[in-house]
């Protein structure tokens, strides 16, 4: 049964590492990948030598550090208070609605984004009107950016991220929540001795995998966002690879950016990794 998803992912993410050599070469279209002349590290250098070098790793780790910061414990917390839940049907009818948002399309939620968030037309442009921020534009400032990014994937996202704390938590012994409730734990006293703890190697392999893609942020929601007046925030790795490569059609030099992009990514991976199993024996290997 595991056959079908070893030959996707060995056609579509290991032969496309053939391509990789395409940063170490000047890419010829009449040559194809391999028939270009070999130049070393020049891209590699070229994008750290560059006046967006700085600029691009800078917005890519504030928008990365803000997800995992704020956008990580969110599932976690919101699976702790589903949990507490007694009434099924309640419960039931909770999870479906914050489940719903992740199936709708990226492009579709920036649209809501500027429907919603429009100063002139949107609710939430209306509300911040009357209580006087009209000449504010959530979507066009650099200081909101972020915020309005992260905010909304949280609300996107929460739901269905949840789904893997609380089938963690559906594994915890029902003796445990007796045993806490003889002993006169109140809710909040049996969600710190019990229901952490049984999620606590979940959360570490997680946060390993989150470690391992922290400068490597969602480029179509980024993208769709972009536009001209919060693009000094906005702009991040991806989207500039997408530009340079695709648009301005310096494949090399895209190549280059990535690889460097995935190798820093692979490094944070590993040594999250290892830190984790120091403190906590909990790894992925």
């Amino acid at each position: 049964m595991i056959l079908p998803a070893i030959a996707v992912v060995f056609v579509f993410n290991y032969i496309p590492m053939y391509g990789i050599q395409l940063a170490f070469r000047e890419y010829d279209f009449s040559a194809g990948l391999t028939g270009g002349e070999w130049v070393g590290l020049k891209y590699f250098e070229q994008f750290v030598q560059s006046h967006m070098f700085v600029e691009l790793m800078r917005n890519t780790i504030l928008i990365s550090l803000a997800t995992i910061l704020i956008g990580f414990p969110a599932p976690i917390i919101l699976a702790l208070l589903i949990n507490q839940i007694k009434w099924k049907r309640a419960k039931k009818t909770l999870q479906t609605t914050v489940y719903l948002p992740h199936f709708i399309s990226m492009v579709v939620m920036v649209g809501l984004l500027n429907v919603l968030l429009s100063p002139n037309t949107g609710i939430v442009g209306h509300l911040m009107g009357a209580l006087g921020f009209s000449d504010v534009n959530l979507l066009a400032s650099t200081k909101t950016f972020i915020p309005v990014y992260v905010l909304s994937d949280i609300w996107q996202h929460v739901g269905w991220n949840s789904i893997i704390y609380l089938a963690a938590l559906s594994s915890v012994d029902p003796q445990l929540y007796d045993s806490a409730k003889m002993d006169g734990a109140n809710r909040w006293q049996i969600i710190r001795n019990v229901e952490l703890p049984a999620i606590i190697p979940t959360i570490i392999i997680l946060l390993i995998l989150n470690m391992g893609s922290i400068i490597s942020t969602g480029f179509e929601k980024i993208f769709l966002m972009q536009n001209t007046l919060n693009l000094p925030i906005s702009e991040v790795i991806e989207t500039y690879v997408y530009k340079i490569g695709i648009i301005s059609n310096q494949f090399s030099y895209a190549a280059a950016i990535g690889l460097f992009n995935t190798l820093i990514n692979f490094t944070l991976l590993l040594l999250m990794n290892y830190i984790a199993k120091r403190v906590s024996n909990i790894s992925l290997w």
